[in-house]
């Protein structure tokens, strides 16, 4: 199974803003990520759900990308998450996808690969998801978030992003998806 952690945070994010609890008020935000039952269906198609919605497109917008950093800082929110991730990851084999998998989610994984691109390069990507998805946001509004979420997740005090010492580093900005994949078999096959 595949799994996107950060859409756990999307999914809190998405719920907050729905019920009018404004993101900056960590208390009610942390009180709503105890209380609501995310799940998954895995597969060709996957989706995620919000007390039995799927919210899979929902959670995309370039305003629940914004508000996704700021819950992640509140160790509340986190703790209640992580939980979630380890007990995914321990139904059986699992890739997951996350900001701090390698490092603190699940620090005894098998195999960790951090990927990387630059700023300039997530951001043209990111651009053409939101126009294949409807979505409006011009290139340099991309560029501001990605750097602005950059900068809070590798300066936040728990947990914040950086690869773990024993993963492997792909710089994916000069790659093909394909290239990446490639890449990617080649290091599991090598463990």
């Amino acid at each position: 199974a595949y799994l996107d952690t950060g859409t756990m945070y999307r999914v809190v994010a998405y719920k907050a803003l729905s019920c009018g609890i404004p993101i900056q008020d960590e208390e009610r935000v942390t009180a709503l990520a105890q209380k609501i039952k995310i799940s998954f269906e895995y597969g060709e198609n996957p989706m995620v759900y919000c007390d039995g919605e799927n919210v899979t497109a929902e959670i995309r917008s370039p305003e629940i990308g914004r508000a996704v950093s700021i819950i992640a800082s509140y160790p509340g929110v986190r703790e209640c998450l992580v939980n979630l991730q380890r007990q995914e990851a321990a139904k059986g084999s699992v890739v997951m996808d996350g900001r701090d998998i390698g490092t603190y989610v699940l620090p005894q994984a098998e195999v960790k690969i951090f990927l990387t691109a630059s700023p300039e390069e997530r951001a043209k990507r990111r651009y053409r998801e939101n126009l294949l998805a409807g979505k409006k946001s011009s290139y340099e509004e991309v560029l501001d978030d990605i750097k602005k979420r950059d900068r809070m997740d590798t300066m936040r005090k728990h947990a914040p992003l950086k690869p773990a010492p024993d993963a492997k580093i792909i710089d994916t900005t000069n790659l093909s998806q394909q290239e990446v994949i490639e890449t990617i078999l080649k290091i599991v096959g090598e463990t």
